[in-house]
């Protein structure tokens, strides 16, 4: 049966209505633990992805050619169920800054980890409007769910406002797509790729989509959102956007580009490329005087999406397949300094990198996890983050033989690299060797949490020092695409 390929994303709507029900009964107190079994049957999701109900080995269309089960969308299912535990494992944490609604805040995160996963096997556009607004809706609650700070309701607005302003563009898009085509089947529309590009009305559109699926993921000239709702959206809902909400919007680009429309794709390789070294430069650049870490990590996001472009543009398996890799490495890092900043500020409610001062003396795990983050993030070999740049350079210089135009786009990602590697060890420098005049006591560090750090630094490193079993994966994956 067709339901039985939507078991994921149902038994993840399930968890978050079940959470609501239980809430009815549980006691005030001890509501907060509730993300402990949010996150634990998240993980049985998650080890259940992998049986053959859900699994078919072979790519399969459900309802009408709208939904594609293959290893592409299976790769990122799993990617946004690893990284809704670890964020309900970061809300649990973050539970004492949030006074009402806590189990509300654990079941509006398990809805957008729904509309992910849908968003994943999207094949029409329906679909993916859908998955979309589903994800849309919920961090709109997510970003300004602390309703006693000015600051969260602020990151709330601006996102509702510039994200109903995204959905319109992409909204119309779609409708010059479905006008010079008949369908919004990506298979459909594919059978007219070579077409479409003659098409003025039909570039038009995708142009659109292109602007709408940009705003998701960060890219110029659509990241003017990222820094404010980063820096004042609550911790984990600025680690999910981060991560989730990211990732999402380059598996719907993937699925647009390279599956429903390969040969307009092709014909704005020297777009894509602009858009990749813009939002490089831009991201690097604007992080270097921001003195609040998650503002730092929103340009950081930014800088991150551009280096992502350069995969997208490519437009080859290899470029692809370096994508898929470089957020999974991207995953662990960001998730790992955003759990650190949400210990950190538990206690003076601060993100200020000033903060950090004395960081090794209180925790050396939260320093040392911290500093990998950094170190990974600014592509210092052996981490995750290295070998995931490595991947997109690489695609690249393949494609300057043939293109000469690639030279100047590996020349700005080093240039990228060169700046990251600035802002990255400010924070390692404020870690170890800023001086602290305040009295220094530890920082208590609950099991749970550990474990999450230790997965992150285990998902860093290994990524790094053995990435075979990675690349088969994720070349795999983007082996479902058309290139």
């Amino acid at each position: 049966m067709s339901v039985s390929y939507l078991f994921l994303e149902i038994m993840v709507v399930l968890t978050g209505l079940g959470l609501l029900l239980i809430d009815l009964w549980t006691p005030a107190v001890h509501k907060r633990r509730l993300g402990y079994a949010a996150a634990a049957v998240t993980a049985l999701i998650l080890a259940l992805s992998f049986s053959k109900m859900v699994d078919p080995g072979a790519p399969v269309h459900a309802f009408g050619g709208l939904f594609v089960q293959d290893a592409f969308a299976l790769f990122f299912k799993r990617f946004f169920l690893v990284a809704a535990v670890l964020v309900l494992l970061m809300e649990v944490e973050f539970a004492d800054r949030i006074p009402a609604g806590i189990t509300e805040y654990y079941a509006v995160t398990l809805f957008a980890l729904a509309g992910m996963m849908t968003a994943a096997s999207a094949n029409d556009f329906t679909l993916l409007f859908v998955a979309l607004e589903l994800m849309a809706v919920t961090f709109y609650v997510l970003a300004s769910f602390q309703r006693s700070r000015v600051a969260s309701l602020e990151a709330g607005v601006k996102y509702l406002i510039l994200g109903a302003l995204s959905s319109a563009i992409l909204v119309y898009g779609i409708a010059l797509i479905y006008g010079s085509t008949g369908t919004m089947n990506f298979t459909k529309i594919a059978e007219q790729s070579a077409r479409l590009k003659e098409s003025k009305i039909a570039v038009l559109g995708f142009l659109f989509v292109l602007v709408g699926l940009g705003f998701k993921v960060g890219v110029v000239p659509m990241q003017i959102w990222v820094p404010d709702v980063y820096q004042g959206a609550p911790t984990p809902t600025s680690a999910f956007l981060a991560v989730g909400s990211k990732a999402a919007g380059f598996a719907l680009l993937l699925r647009v580009l390279h599956g429903a429309a390969p040969e307009v794709a092709l014909s704005w390789e020297r777009l894509l490329m602009i858009l990749s070294g813009l939002t490089i430069l831009y991201g690097s650049l604007c992080a270097i005087p921001q003195r609040n870490l998650k503002r730092l990590l929103g340009y950081s996001s930014i800088a991150n999406a551009g280096y992502l472009f350069i995969g997208v543009s490519v437009g080859t398996l290899s470029g692809a397949s370096a994508v898929l890799y470089y957020l999974a490495g991207y995953l662990f890092a960001v998730v790992a300094a955003f759990f650190v900043i949400c210990v950190v500020s538990k206690t003076h409610d601060s993100e200020d990198i000033s903060e950090l001062a004395g960081l090794w003396n209180r925790s050396p795990l939260l320093a040392s996890v911290l500093s990998l983050s950094m170190v990974s993030l600014a592509g210092v070999p052996p981490l995750a983050g290295f070998f995931g740049k490595f991947l997109l350079l690489k695609a690249a210089a393949e494609q300057a033989v043939s293109y000469p135009g690639y030279y100047v786009l590996l020349s700005v990602a080093v240039v990228g690299v060169v700046i990251s590697v600035y802002y990255y060890f400010g924070v390692v420098r404020a870690i170890f060797w800023s001086r602290d005049d305040q009295e220094l006591s530890a920082i208590p560090i609950s099991r749970p949490v550990k474990a999450a750090l230790w997965v992150c630094v285990a998902g860093m490193v290994l990524l790094g020092v053995l990435p075979s079993w990675g690349v088969r994966v994720t070349a795999a994956a983007a082996g479902m695409l058309k290139f």
